[in-house]
């Protein structure tokens, strides 16, 4: 019997304390689109992007050219010049690919920048959502915006206004 009573007692505990838990969530693009600094650094990388990307296509035209070329002039040229433009060429090409492989590899360049860039942002992003979390007494909040697969959300749930005010920035200057 007093088991029995224990079972029961220890389950109405767990149950009371799986409803007392508060959940709440944000929507990590709403409250970056807010942020000033990430928008200037998401600017500075498509400009970085667009610069690099115009290089590798100068470079793709020139190997493009220098193929023409051969080509044209290829029944003229005796064994020993085909294989030195030849070489040429996949030199050229192998150089343009290297120089891409550089900037816009996952381990590249671009990558590089924009995890200096973009981590002290989600860094303070974090440290507010903390805050709000505390202050409110939540025991979680989910991202909108992440794997988590959220089929419903009740709005009043949605702390990502509160976020963008702890951040020191005003909420509704942006749509969602």
């Amino acid at each position: 019997m007093k088991r029995i009573i224990l079972i029961l007692g220890l389950t109405f505990i767990s149950l009371t304390a799986v409803f007392a838990q508060r959940f709440a969530y944000v929507d990590s693009d709403y409250i970056l689109k807010h942020m000033p600094e990430y928008l200037s650094a998401q600017k500075q990388l498509t400009v970085l992007s667009a610069q690099w990307q115009k290089e590798v296509d100068q470079r793709y035209q020139e190997i493009d050219r220098l193929y023409k070329a051969f080509q044209a002039d290829q029944v003229l040229m005796t064994a020993d010049m085909k294989k030195r433009r030849e070489a040429e060429i996949a030199d050229k090409e192998k150089t343009a690919k290297d120089f891409q492989r550089q900037k816009f590899g996952p381990e590249g360049e671009l990558a590089q920048r924009s995890t200096s860039a973009i981590k002290p942002i989600q860094d303070k992003l974090a440290k507010a959502i903390q805050a709000v979390a505390e202050n409110e007494s939540l025991d979680m909040i989910f991202d909108k915006n992440s794997e988590v697969i959220m089929l419903y959300a009740n709005p009043r749930y949605d702390k990502s206004a509160d976020v963008i005010t702890r951040l020191g920035l005003k909420p509704g200057t942006f749509a969602k």
